[in-house]
């Protein structure tokens, strides 16, 4: 009765204290079984597809317009595949498909349940800071990711698919959309990302281990590029729904 709540009935907004994603490349046969039919892997070379892992330190987060002390900090991560989606119009968006999230406050658990189709779990989340080193935990989840923050030259993380940061940063976290299926209905739900001052910095990856690739069966993960950002505003639109058409019923712009 009360499901239209979970399709981000309202804008949110929040500040970004600290944003590390690394995405990790796979061949796209590998990814393909996880997406829904409404949506199409964002392929690099179209022979790898990519999952991103966002790890985000969130202050102030609340419906759009509510006064900062109103709102909550969390901390939040997120497993997202990048994908595009062609809506109705004809128009080509990319974006990214959410296929877990995590946070360290059953708050937020409760609330993004609630409010989004992201599939959230509370977690515990350890972070810890020695100099230019930062280190990321969870017993619970098993992972770990160590960076290094120092600056200097870095280098793309060994065996990545690209050729240098420019084409690293095509595949950087968060894209403009976030997409959501209701296959009974076959309905989509987009999200739009408001972002500003979005500058994604190299980071360097000392290690790192996520328990949720062996989860998945995904096999071989290749660190593809690692990029952070820290304190910067972004907000969320009010989701949108259209009824998913397959490609050969779209009217195409011209």
């Amino acid at each position: 009765m009360l499901s239209f709540l979970k399709d981000h009935p309202f804008p949110v907004e929040a500040w970004f204290e600290n944003s590390l994603v690394l995405s990790f490349a796979f061949p796209k046969e590998s990814l393909q079984p996880l997406i829904p039919e409404c949506l199409q892997l964002d392929c690099f070379e179209d022979k790898w597809a990519f999952i991103a892992v966002a790890m985000v330190q969130t202050k102030n987060l609340r419906p759009k317009g509510f006064p900062e002390f109103m709102g909550n900090d969390f901390f939040l991560i997120g497993y997202r595949i990048f994908v595009k989606y062609t809506n109705n119009a004809g128009k080509r968006l990319r974006g990214l498909y959410i296929l877990k999230s995590e946070t360290d406050k059953q708050k937020m658990e409760w609330l993004g349940n609630l409010f989004t189709h992201y599939h959230y779990s509370t977690t515990d989340i350890s972070l810890t800071v020695m100099g230019d080193i930062v280190e990321i935990t969870s017993r619970k989840s098993a992972f770990r990711v160590v960076t290094d923050k120092s600056q200097g030259i870095i280098s793309l993380p060994a065996g990545s698919p690209f050729r240098d940061w420019k084409e690293a940063r095509r595949f950087a976290g968060p894209l403009p959309f976030t997409f959501s299926f209701k296959a009974e209905t076959k309905e989509v739900l987009i999200i739009e990302g408001v972002r500003q001052h979005w500058e994604p910095q190299p980071v360097r990856v000392l290690s790192y281990d996520f328990s949720f690739f062996h989860q998945q069966n995904l096999q071989k993960a290749i660190l593809a590029n690692a990029f952070v950002v820290s304190d910067i505003p972004y907000s969320w639109k009010k989701g949108k729904i259209e009824k998913w058409l397959p490609l050969e019923n779209h009217f195409r712009e011209p």
